[in-house]
């Protein structure tokens, strides 16, 4: 049996998002949560059920709708039309780990206890989240301001047996896709409708699984690095601890530490030790330097992203021990807007460097002896000519996909919500430049194993080889063309899911 991990509302990691959104394991309610939600939910029936003054989205409508008293018998109604009204997203539909972690988000969002919702409703969500059953919702339609209205309606739209939802791969309608696994719809009271929708679950979703997908990607570019570094017989001088403490930036050091930890007991490092080459260029002495700053830019990712997963976004707030519901800002998407765009940046960086090092080891002016596009009959054989064309395309695709998002803002809503923060879109950009920073990755560990082999019997660092003998266990040596895309995809798979690290760590020990 797998331990369900409990939601409180106070200590979701972001190692468990990773962990229930991608690898499935279970979650459900704290007793202490739902003591906290019960407290939370009588505050909510005073103030639907005989209470004079108006209380935002309980008796009043919703945005510019502020002004319009909804009377008590329609309290329900309010909720459901909310949410048939908001479910107008468009495009493609989020990945689904994307949605699970969204599902995962809200429900401990709502577990806080400052939203007012039923417990029944959240545990309804959280069963959802368990059976497999996986809201069908439209990427695009979130301008992440009233936080992630669009997508938060179509996520709770099978909650009440309506919209559409995916079941083992199968799309039915909601309540087909409930009654298949045996639950049944809800039906929403006061304030529900509006706790459902009113956060920033998408984006927080795509910041913390993008932030460890970046973060094994960072890891992922010092292995590369090291592997280019052994092929093209660069200095390891330029990662010596003495020159980055005087430069005491955390992400410089700990690249610099990890590239001299891979080449520990190179053959080929100390055949060219007394060479007279003085330099070398930019993408292997300056690597420290550009992946810390990449580092160093997703440890303020990791940190607003990590705050955000047990953040209170709804509007308004139920404050239980002052017996109020405050209207508020919390659903604003700015932080996470921000924080998605330099997301975006860092790992955009990471493939801009690596593809210049994978036209270094291509190209026979700069290799510095190895073979053209690393193939013994060349001419014949075109080797790894293209495989650096697919790294430049990725990362010129990445150079548009970086400009910031979280700069623009449109007003909506007749004004009433004059600044929002576009991270949907922000979110959007981030997952695609994390794929193709995986794949331009992947080229270059392509690259840097054929490389080092040309130099035989020399071997590199213990490290190194590691990697070397773990991409040849997803692709063996070119020796004669054949498509390399299946390689090249393999290889992003294992930077994604942490395989290409656990193995290299296997041998090499742990890096920072």
């Amino acid at each position: 049996m797998i331990e369900s991990k409990a939601l409180t509302g106070d200590d979701l990691a972001l190692a468990d998002v990773w962990a229930v959104a991608v690898l499935g394991e279970p979650v459900a309610l704290a007793d202490s949560a739902r003591e906290r939600m019960a407290a939370a939910r009588a505050i909510v029936e005073r103030a639907a059920h005989g209470a004079q003054e108006h209380t935002y989205g309980v008796n009043t409508g919703f945005g510019r709708f502020v002004s319009r008293t909804i009377p008590e018998e329609l309290t329900e109604e309010l909720q459901l039309r909310l949410l048939r009204s908001h479910a107008c997203g468009v495009g493609e539909p989020y990945p689904d780990e994307i949605v699970r972690a969204a599902m995962l988000l809200r429900a401990n969002a709502l577990a806080k206890g400052y939203s007012g919702a039923r417990v029944v409703t959240v545990e309804l969500l959280v069963e959802c989240l368990n059976r497999g059953v996986l809201p069908h919702v439209p990427s695009r339609g979130s301008v992440g301001a009233s936080g992630d209205l669009a997508p938060l309606a179509h996520l709770a739209l099978p909650l009440i047996g309506e919209g559409e939802a995916s079941l083992d791969g199968r799309r039915l309608p909601g309540a087909a896709a409930l009654a298949e696994v045996g639950l049944e719809p809800v039906r929403l009271q006061a304030k529900e409708g509006l706790s459902l929708v009113n956060g920033t679950q998408f984006m927080a979703a795509f910041g913390s699984l993008g932030v460890l997908r970046a973060q094994r990607l960072a890891k992922a570019a010092d292995i590369a690095c090291a592997l280019s570094l052994e092929a093209l017989q660069g200095s390891r001088t330029s990662f010596l601890p003495q020159v980055h403490a005087l430069r005491p930036l955390k992400g410089q050091a700990d690249s610099a530490a990890n590239v001299l930890r891979l080449l520990e007991d190179s053959a080929i490092n100390e055949a060219h030790r007394w060479c007279d080459k003085v330099q070398d260029a930019y993408s292997l002495r300056c690597a420290p330097q550009v992946h810390g700053a990449s580092r160093d830019l997703l440890d303020y990712v990791a940190s607003t992203v990590a705050t955000e997963l047990n953040a209170a976004t709804d509007n308004p707030l139920v404050l239980v021990e002052d017996e109020l519901l405050v209207s508020n800002g919390n659903f604003h998407g700015q932080p996470l807007a921000f924080a998605l765009d330099a997301l975006a940046m860092a790992v955009a960086e990471l493939a801009n460097i690596a593809e210049r090092r994978v036209e270094r080891l291509v190209n026979p002016s700069l290799s510095g002896g190895l073979p053209a596009f690393l193939t013994g009959d060349g001419g014949l054989n075109s080797g790894f000519m293209i495989p650096q064309y697919v790294a430049a395309s990725l990362v010129s695709e990445n150079k548009v996909l970086a400009h910031p998002a979280g700069v623009d803002s449109i007003p909506t809503s007749a004004g009433q919500e004059d600044h929002v923060s576009m991270g949907n879109a922000s979110g959007l950009k981030a997952w695609q430049v994390l794929a193709n920073a995986e794949r331009v990755l992947g080229i270059e560990l392509l690259a840097g194993a054929q490389g080092v082999e040309f130099l035989a019997p020399l071997q590199p660092g213990r490290g190194a080889r590691a990697a070397r003998e773990f991409v040849r266990d997803l692709s063996p040596r070119l020796r004669d063309d054949r498509p390399l895309g299946g390689d090249i995809e393999s290889v992003a798979g294992a930077i994604r899911d942490g395989s290409l690290i656990e193995a290299v760590e296997s041998e090499a020990g742990e890096l920072r």
